[in-house]
């Protein structure tokens, strides 16, 4: 089997515009879903995993490097996107690695647009290697919700 990179690549930046665009639908500050979730962490698998019940509905994946978490990729399943799923999944990602006293890396532009709506989770970011995605290239408008980007993102990622 081939891959074809740049077809690859030009999927995961419009599914990646697509969460995006998801965060502009509710008032930021609203991270709860519509559910109850847990969220999991799975050291083993690189994950932190948003689950309803027995079914894992949501994840984000991430790497130990250099003593800081390197966050990289959302996903939340077709059926529950809209719900401020990855929202809150990324929310309660930020606040465990908090508690840990680490430094985090954004590859995931979700997770970036989801800091520049949230500013007190800013300290995370490591100075010297913040990633691809820690910074977006432009300021959230006023009323723009993380979830909207999630939605692109989980779009992206089915």
């Amino acid at each position: 089997m081939t891959t074809n990179i740049e077809a690859e690549e030009t999927n995961r930046e419009e599914r990646n515009a697509a969460l995006i665009d998801t965060l502009k639908t509710e008032a930021p500050g609203e991270v709860e879903s519509s559910w109850e979730l847990d969220v999991i962490n799975d050291p083993g698998r690189g994950r932190w995993i948003a689950a309803l019940g027995a079914e894992a509905i949501g994840e984000l994946t991430y790497r130990f490097v250099g003593g800081r978490v390197v966050l990289l990729s959302t996903w939340v399943s077709h059926a529950y996107r809209n719900h401020r799923v990855a929202t809150e999944l990324v929310a309660r990602v930020l606040d465990e690695i908090r508690e840990s006293g680490k430094k985090i890396t954004i590859i995931c532009p979700l997770v970036g647009e989801f800091i520049a709506r949230n500013p007190e989770y800013l300290g995370l970011i490591d100075k010297v290697h913040p990633g691809s995605g820690a910074y977006p290239q432009h300021e959230p408008a006023a009323g723009q919700d993380d979830d909207e980007h999630v939605t692109a993102f989980e779009h992206d990622m089915t």
